[in-house]
C-alpha cells in the first residue's frame, strides 16, 4: 500500500523560502510521476509540480517555475520541493502525490491517485 507523509511547512514572509519532503513507501515509485499540489479553502485543488522518476524529468505549473524545484531521491524514496521567492498566493496546503499508471507524467493534479495528508505552508506580506 502507497503512503506518502509529507513535512517542512510552515510560515514565512513574502520572499522567504520552504523545503517540503515526502517521504515515500510501499512501491518502487519506478517510471513513475511523483508531484505536489496545492489547495486553499474554497478553491481547488492544483498541480504545482511534478517529477517522472523514469527520466528525472521535471514539469511545473507556470506560476512556480523559476521558483519552486522538485527533485527525488530515489534511494531515500524521498520526494522534496524547493520553494523561493514565495508570495501570500503560494499560501495553502501542500499535498503529495503518485501516478501510479507509470511512464506518464504532469502537474495535472487529477492524474493522481496516492495522496499524503498535507503539509500548511503560509505566506505573509
Amino acid at each position: 500500500q502507497v503512503k506518502l507523509v509529507e513535512s517542512g511547512g510552515g510560515s514565512v514572509h513574502a520572499g522567504g523560502s520552504l523545503r517540503l519532503s515526502c517521504a515515500a513507501s510501499g512501491d518502487t515509485f519506478a517510471s513513475t510521476c511523483m508531484g505536489w499540489a496545492r489547495q486553499t479553502p474554497g478553491m481547488a485543488r492544483e498541480g504545482v509540480a511534478a517529477f517522472y522518476t523514469g527520466a528525472d524529468s521535471t514539469y511545473y505549473d507556470s506560476d512556480v517555475k523559476g521558483r519552486f524545484t522538485i527533485s527525488w531521491d530515489k534511494v531515500a524514496k524521498t520526494l522534496t520541493l524547493e520553494m523561493s521567492d514565495l508570495k501570500p498566493e503560494d499560501t495553502g496546503m501542500y499535498y503529495c502525490a503518485a501516478d501510479l499508471r507509470r511512464y506518464r507524467c504532469s502537474v495535472d493534479e487529477r492524474d493522481f491517485q496516492a495522496w499524503g495528508q498535507g503539509t500548511q505552508v503560509t505566506v505573509s506580506s
